[in-house]
């Protein structure tokens, strides 16, 4: 019983611990595997089960993740997180230190600005595709946790393939910071630089005045009359990949 309570108190702690990330899923582990993730403590309630997704879905880590899970009852489990995954698998890995380079102009991906984002689940759907995408990074302003435990399972573990930090603001780079924004201009492929900073807004209030202000550009995305927004990490998909195709990035 005291071993069980020591558990459950760190992986609570671990939640608030800037240095630790709490890996909610079979996912979000199958990834900060990938990408080089220190993995701290790793649990499951079925480990034939996890055993089974990794030869499915992971076969190049069959010889690595099964081995870190530790089977816990689950009466434990339950314990463990708010809404403990389906796939039955938990970890606390350490978050990596981030520094958010700044390469010479036209070289790298680019740079995802998400200006105060106000939903876990829609930053992480966000981090999710700028990985996917190949961008360089992504940069979260204001008070949401980009590697909270929310964001982390709606990204699927994919903070650990790019740099993903939280910023108070948005530090001087050598890129073009484009913003997207209702008013602005129709986005056409081919009109992005490669290499831009892409500023979105949250859903609910859009961008800042500061950051409109800094924009070297304005531009929406042309949608039917009568709908109004995006969501989120929609926009961010949209924009993304018609920037990988205005400059003829092949096919993966």
């Amino acid at each position: 019983m005291k071993t069980e309570r020591r558990r459950i108190g760190r992986f609570r702690a671990a939640r608030r611990d800037p240095a630790l990330v709490v890996l909610e899923g079979f996912h979000p582990l199958k990834h900060a595997l990938r990408f080089g993730a220190e993995i701290l403590e790793a649990v499951t309630v079925d480990r034939q089960r996890a055993t089974a997704l990794t030869e499915a879905l992971a076969p190049d880590l069959a010889a690595h993740l099964p081995p870190l899970l530790e089977p816990v009852p689950a009466s434990l489990f339950a314990e463990l997180a708010p809404q403990p995954p389906e796939t039955g698998v938990l970890a606390i890995a350490g978050r990596p230190e981030v520094a958010i380079s700044d390469p010479p102009r036209g070289s790298g991906g680019p740079l995802v600005l998400l200006d105060r984002p106000a939903h876990a689940r829609n930053l992480g759907a966000a981090v999710r595709v700028a990985a996917a995408a190949g961008a360089a990074a992504v940069v979260a302003l204001g008070p949401l946790d980009p590697w909270h435990p929310t964001a982390v399972r709606a990204a699927a573990g994919l903070q650990f393939a790019l740099p993903v930090v939280r910023m108070g603001e948005l530090p001087t780079v050598d890129r073009p910071l484009l913003a997207f924004d209702p008013e602005g201009d129709p986005l056409e492929p081919g009109r992005i630089p490669g290499d831009a900073v892409l500023a979105f807004g949250s859903e609910r209030h859009g961008l800042s005045p500061a950051l409109r202000v800094r924009a070297a550009g304005r531009f929406r995305l042309p949608m039917r009359p009568g709908v109004s927004s995006l969501n989120l990490a929609t926009a961010v998909a949209a924009v993304l990949y018609l920037v990988r195709l205005g400059h003829g990035e092949e096919r993966r």
